[in-house]
Parts: structure tokens; C-alpha cells; sequence
């Protein structure tokens, strides 16, 4: 089983690499929840470290709940299950929690407003959260990583940015240097400060384009 295999050899370089835990993102290709629980299971037979290890595993099923309602109580059971492309909104986590999700990975770029919604009624009926992105780059990160602050998540924030357009940011680094480089895989919320989401715009140096004219 290529999935088995592939999450094998890339857990077992963590392991040289001391890392200390891992998960499992299967972006939804499967549609059976015995083929998750499959590998899960040879997993804790074969590789009880690499088992321990896994902190949760993602959205394995499609993300169209409504037209694919498949019950996934037995991979939850296993370990935590995560809605990540399924979480468009709080009443798709709603489905999702009714059919055995126990975790959803909140997003900014779904809107600020969408994420808090969601938040609320994923707390509210006991399921973990994790703070993720499509990718954040400059004022972007700021009220990424503040979501994740307060929000309670599982383990941390995921931020990509910093990997995917390392340049994006340069000037909001400049004033808020500790959110867009990670050290010892923190980040450095210090800098967020003043009123709204405290970007401190007045003092980043964006240049930003000439608007386009209109034409009526």
C-alpha cells in the first residue's frame, strides 16, 4: 500500500531526525474508512513509535460532506480525525462532528469572521482545533497567528509563508521580525501591538501598486 509505505519511510527520517511527533495528511483520496484504519492498524503492529507519534490524521475523505456523508466514527476512535478542506463553515463542522469527525483546522483565509464562528461551535461541542493556512504572507500572518493564540489549539500554528514566498514579507519583517522566521520553531507574537489586529501598518514600508483606473 503506497500510502503505508510512503508515511513509513518519511516518519522513519523523523525519527532520525528527532522529531518528536507527526501527522497524517491524506487530502482527500480515500473514500473507505478501512483503508485509513488499515494502515493505522499495521502501523501500531508494525511501527507502535510511529503510532505514538501520529498526533492526528487529516481529512482523508472528500470534502463535499453533504454529497459524501461517510461515517468515519472508527477512524476517530483510533486517533483524532481533523476536517481541514470539508470545514468551509460552522454547519459543515456540525455535519462533520455528526458523522464521527472529532477536530477541525481553522483558516483565516476562509475569513476572519468564518473562523471565529467556526471556533466557537467546534468548542462548544468538544472538538480539538488547529490553526492552519493556504499560505499567509505579509499583514496576512498577523491575524493567522493571533487565531491560533487564543484559540486553544492542539499543538501550535501551522505557517507556511515563510517557506513558500520568502520574500513576500520582507517589509513586514522588518517591524514584526519573530513572525515571519521561525527559531526553534516558535514565532514571536511580542511585536503585535495597537488598536485592531495591531499590525502597525503606519510603520511598514509596503509599497503598494498604482489602484487600476476605472472605466465606466
Amino acid at each position: 500500500m503506497w500510502d503505508y509505505r510512503r508515511l513509513v519511510d518519511v516518519a522513519t527520517i523523523a525519527v532520525e531526525e528527532g522529531a518528536e511527533w507527526l501527522t497524517a495528511d491524506f487530502n482527500c483520496t480515500v473514500h473507505e474508512p478501512a483503508y485509513v484504519n488499515a494502515i493505522l492498524d499495521w502501523l501500531l503492529i508494525e511501527h507502535p513509535r510511529i503510532y505514538g507519534m501520529l498526533l492526528y490524521v487529516e481529512q482523508p475523505f472528500p470534502y463535499e460532506l453533504e454529497t459524501h456523508r461517510i461515517d468515519v466514527h472508527s477512524v476517530s476512535a483510533r486517533k483524532p480525525l481533523f476536517m481541514d478542506e470539508s470545514a468551509h463553515n460552522w454547519q459543515s463542522i456540525k455535519l462533520g462532528r455528526s458523522l464521527g469527525w472529532s477536530g477541525v483546522a481553522l483558516k483565516t483565509c476562509k475569513t476572519q469572521t468564518g473562523a471565529l464562528l467556526s471556533l466557537c461551535w467546534a468548542k462548544a461541542h468538544g472538538m480539538t482545533l488547529m490553526v492552519q493556512d493556504l499560505t499567509n504572507p505579509m499583514l496576512a500572518q498577523i491575524p493567522h497567528v493571533l487565531l491560533a493564540a487564543y484559540a486553544g489549539t492542539i499543538m501550535g500554528v501551522e505557517s507556511n509563508g515563510m517557506q513558500f514566498y520568502p520574500e513576500a514579507s520582507r517589509p513586514e519583517a522588518v517591524v514584526h521580525p519573530g513572525l515571519y522566521r521561525r527559531r526553534r520553531g516558535l514565532l514571536d507574537l511580542s511585536t503585535i501591538a495597537g488598536p485592531g489586529f495591531g499590525y502597525r501598518a503606519e510603520e511598514i514600508d509596503r509599497q503598494l501598486p498604482t489602484p487600476a483606473a476605472w472605466r465606466s
